[in-house]
Parts: structure tokens; sequence; C-alpha cells
């Protein structure tokens, strides 16, 4: 399983709805919601700065 960068929730990379590469690595999205959160600013969601500030899991499929 893999996680959301935006919500942190759980997705499986074989059927995750959503997908971005970033500096050589992969992101899965429980959404297009949370992978157009992501494109906005990719750097505020990388491993870094989650480390820094971990994010609230939310519900993000509800976005229109």
């Amino acid at each position: 399983m893999a996680k959301d960068p935006v919500c942190n929730m759980e997705v499986d990379p074989g059927t995750a709805p959503a997908r971005a590469d970033h500096n050589g690595t992969t992101y899965y999205f429980c959404s297009e919601a949370c992978r157009q959160e992501f494109e906005k600013d990719p750097e505020k969601y990388t491993a870094t700065a989650q480390e820094a500030a971990p994010r609230r899991r939310r519900c993000c499929r509800r976005k229109s």
C-alpha cells in the first residue's frame, strides 16, 4: 500500500484513481482532487515536508 501525500489515506498503487511523478518518485492518490492539489505545490507534500508537519486525513473525495 502507498499513502496519498495530500490526505494520508492508504491507496493501493494497482487501483489508485490518480498518480503523479515528481523528482523520480511516483505518488498515488485516492482521488483526482488530491492529485490536483499535489500538482499545485508538490514540495508542500514531499516526504521532507510531511516529516516537518504531517497532514491530517480529510475527506477529499467529496470535493467537486
